[in-house]
């Protein structure tokens, strides 16, 4: 063999700051507007730390704008509100006296963005989630810039969009004398087509932009903007659909050139897998619960009747009830309420005496050590390859097998039919006007906001305080309102009772419809808000 002929191995040089941030200068020139269409990727070395974190901040937020949107539609103050406290906590944007902060700021959202678009570029619905949110997010941050802002991004981004003010348009060259009284009313009804109905003086106090016809085609087919000469005139409200449109198709072509140089990371055995990480766990990450992280508190087969009416998530308390009523559960659903149970704190031989104690009412006690204790063991890695089980997410419940009759798997919000689910909701005494909510928000398949909104009205919480990604992390949520905050869920003895918590169970908010019957409540509900799921 000829050695000589090898390629020398390449030696990286580590100083004493390898693996950290390192920011040579703070120039604000390289992050001149807060609005960005994110063209040139960052050229600083970032550690792995703030990688990750800047990421999973990003993530955030792009997860309010998804979640805001399906709260709010029409993308109301509700939603502004929804989305600016996200960016407020994880991806400050707005502007400071403090020139440094401006610059850490804006460092951060545009280095974040290019992480993500690393992360999903890799499929084709990934680029598609990705492209929605950032739209989104992009969308509601010119919203509520100022036209200043937006004019440095047309000239940052060679957009030669002029600027005409209504009392000099009238008079000017720029537009023909002969539309001098007819300017105004036209502008007015186009706004009034387009749903804005500015008055006036509104218009009038306005920056009106002037457009290249082939480029607002869409508002020319809506008839939403006033067309003169090859231009068209539009407001700024009505510009921004045409600086998203350009925003989009720019975020678009740049992640598919990123997909070809993907296979360019497939060496740093750094950097691929936690992308991969990211990309695949968006709705875990993007909400912190980890499923290996410590449990604080221990739950008891004692503690369960009182912290399955309290604080269980609907799929695990229709588990339980299962179980409760016919001693057995079907191994689909031994899997994901057991890992639920491990998750929250249930120990090994607790698992087994709980599991012993409802199996042994339908069976001997020698087929249930047979036929299902090793199954409790391996699931918390003390059989087979002693693989150490996390408990099931959301998306794993929500994508998985769908539960066939007699099963008692599966997400509750997903695979109950309308009624089914009106019901159960109802012998939970949700209110009706919320279970008219929930079937809404299933009807769209929004499942997980199905299930916030579910925690939302059982434990007296305001309308998107939360969002729900893990059974788990649900549980985690109601023992901190149930017991104000304590670190601990749940406080035992040594005799397996649960000491008293220093909060009750949350009343429902009653009203004289509570005076009804069931059959009345169920009559009560719009029974037309979803298309009925056949029976599992």
């Amino acid at each position: 063999m000829n050695h000589t002929r090898r390629t020398p191995r390449r030696h990286i040089k580590r100083n004493e700051g390898w693996g950290q941030t390192v920011i040579k200068e703070r120039d604000l020139s390289k992050y001149p507007c807060p609005l960005t269409f994110y063209v040139n990727p960052p050229d600083e070395e970032i550690g792995l730390e703030e990688f990750e974190e800047l990421a999973i901040a990003r993530l955030h937020v792009l997860k309010a704008c998804e979640t805001g949107r399906v709260r709010f539609p029409s993308r109301n103050n509700d939603f502004t509100s929804f989305v600016s406290k996200s960016e407020r906590r994880h991806l400050p944007i707005k502007n400071s006296d403090d020139a440094n902060v401006v610059f850490e700021h804006r460092r951060r959202d545009y280095i974040s963005h290019f992480i993500l678009r690393l992360a999903y570029c890799r499929t084709e619905d990934l680029r598609r989630w990705f492209i929605t949110q950032e739209t989104e997010l992009f969308r509601h941050r010119i919203m509520n810039e100022d036209s200043s802002t937006i004019h440095q991004l047309f000239r940052m981004n060679n957009m030669h969009y002029d600027v005409v003010r209504i009392v000099k348009a009238v008079s000017s060259d720029i537009i023909d004398k002969d539309l001098k009284n007819q300017l105004l009313p036209s502008l007015i009804a186009a706004q009034a087509t387009s749903g804005f109905n500015l008055s006036p003086d509104q218009i009038m106090h306005s920056d009106v932009f002037e457009v290249p016809f082939e480029q607002a085609l869409d508002l020319v087919r809506s008839r939403q903007a006033l067309v003169r000469n090859g231009f068209v005139y539009v407001m700024k409200d009505n510009l921004i659909p045409i600086i998203i449109a350009a925003f989009r198709m720019r975020l678009s072509a740049s992640l598919a050139h990123s997909s070809k140089a993907l296979p360019s990371l497939e060496e740093d055995d750094r950097l691929l897998p936690m992308l991969k990480i990211m990309s695949c766990s968006q709705q875990d990450i993007s909400h912190g619960f980890k499923t290996n992280s410590a449990i604080t508190g221990h739950v008891t087969p004692a503690d369960i009747p009182t912290v399955t009416k309290e604080s269980f998530p609907l799929c695990m308390r229709t588990a339980q009830e299962a179980l409760k009523s016919t001693h057995h559960l079907r191994h689909g659903a031994r899997m994901q309420y057991g890992l639920f149970l491990k998750g929250i704190g249930m120990t090994l031989d607790d698992a087994l005496a709980f599991w012993r104690t409802e199996f042994t009412k339908g069976m001997s006690q020698e087929k249930f050590e047979k036929s299902y204790a090793y199954n409790i063991r391996h699931n918390y890695g003390k059989e087979g390859k002693r693989q150490n089980y996390t408990p099931y997410s959301c998306m794993k419940i929500i994508m998985g097998s769908a539960p066939s009759s007699g099963d008692a798997h599966g997400c509750p919000f997903k695979h109950y039919n309308e009624q089914n689910l009106k019901t159960k909701l109802l012998s939970y005494k949700v209110p009706t006007d919320g279970i008219h909510e929930i079937v809404q928000l299933v009807k769209g398949s929004h499942f997980q906001l199905a299930c916030a909104r579910y925690f939302e009205l059982t434990h007296e919480q305001p309308t998107g305080s939360i969002s729900i990604t893990h059974p788990n992390q649900y549980f985690e949520e109601s023992r901190k309102i149930r017991t104000a905050g304590k670190a601990s869920g749940l406080d035992t003895t040594s005799s397996g009772k649960e000491a008293q918590t220093t909060t009750s169970t949350n009343k429902y908010v009653k009203d004289s419809k509570d005076a009804l019957s069931d059959q009345d409540h169920l009559a009560a509900i719009d029974g037309s808000i979803m298309d009925v799921k056949p029976d599992n």
